[in-house]
């Protein structure tokens, strides 16, 4: 058998995951030559090159990549049955990592963390805020968020933060001076806010009223990558944004900006929570869900 310890699968994992030995480094908390020695001991001895090497980047072979897949979930699984027999089923310990894009992790940092972490001191909670969709197991995730329609169906989902909608808005002056769409086919003619998509594509923007569906290429001089920025940028009147309402409501509810096409918005399923269902669930992932359930009832009541 090779020899392999779980030293040299936790260094692969982390330099696979994060694409750097610098950031694998970080979270190791070992030096980074330390850390490349290591995982090129560990090639050797399994007689495979894992890693694509440059002196700007860091990549997985095709074999490097099937072992993530592989080893991502195992080590989770490992960790999880550790830190129980460490700590006792009564205490909820260990560490607890989420992907959440930026909007998803204010909700929770607003209604969920203060909860969780007063409730369960020994847990070290790590989000990670990003626009793109990752797979949560490959790497190395307890728990993504996502919006309900696009939860993988054999994972577990809980909603959390209501119904939601996107609405197009713009500040006052820019309607004044432009005037409002009556339809979202008049956005054509309008000065638009474009939103770039993780991926490098260009969002479309997508409305509905009874069976009607259309999705606009807006036109527009200006893209951004970011909802709060793009309500910024319509409140300074560089044109009409199309967001998630909530970050826009402020600005509605003090008059910085307008409401347009409201009949073309209807609200539809909100974010998940969502983690593997063939997998052990460790403590901590369990008693955040229950936060999650927990809190989103108690706002969705006060709202």
């Amino acid at each position: 058998m090779t020899d392999v310890n779980l030293s040299d699968l936790k260094a692969f994992s982390a330099v696979a995951r994060h694409r750097s030995f610098q950031r694998a480094a970080d979270e190791l908390g070992v030096s980074r030559s330390s850390l490349s020695h290591a995982v090129r001991a560990f090639e050797q001895r399994l007689g495979v090159r894992l890693l694509h090497r440059t002196t700007r980047s860091v990549a997985t072979t095709e074999i490097g990549e099937a072992l993530l897949q592989r080893l991502s979930p195992l080590l989770l699984e490992l960790d999880a049955t550790l830190d129980e027999v460490r700590h006792g089923s009564e205490n909820v310990a260990g560490t607890l990592r989420i992907n959440a894009g930026a909007g998803a992790a204010r909700w929770l940092l607003e209604h969920v963390v203060p909860t969780f972490l007063r409730r369960h001191p020994h847990v070290a909670l790590d989000i990670v805020s990003e626009g793109r969709l990752v797979d949560i197991i490959a790497e190395g995730f307890d728990a993504g968020v996502r919006l309900a329609e696009s939860v993988p169906k054999d994972m577990v989902a809980v909603p959390f933060g209501g119904a939601i909608r996107f609405i197009a808005v713009a500040s006052p002056d820019y309607v004044a001076a432009a005037g409002a769409p009556a339809t979202p086919e008049d956005l054509h003619t309008h000065r638009c806010i474009r939103q770039r998509l993780p991926s490098g594509k260009r969002y479309r923007w997508e409305f509905s009223k009874g069976r009607h569906e259309v999705a606009i290429d807006v036109p527009g001089a200006l893209s951004l990558d970011d909802s709060a920025l793009m309500v910024d940028a319509a409140i300074n009147g560089l044109g009409i944004a199309f967001v998630p309402e909530p970050f826009a409501r402020a600005a509605l509810n003090d008059g910085r900006l307008e409401l347009l096409l409201a009949d073309w918005s209807p609200p539809f399923d909100g974010l998940c929570l969502y983690y593997a269902s063939w997998r052990h669930v460790p403590a901590p992932l369990r008693a955040f869900a229950a936060v999650v359930r927990e809190q989103s009832g108690a706002a969705t009541k006060s709202s």
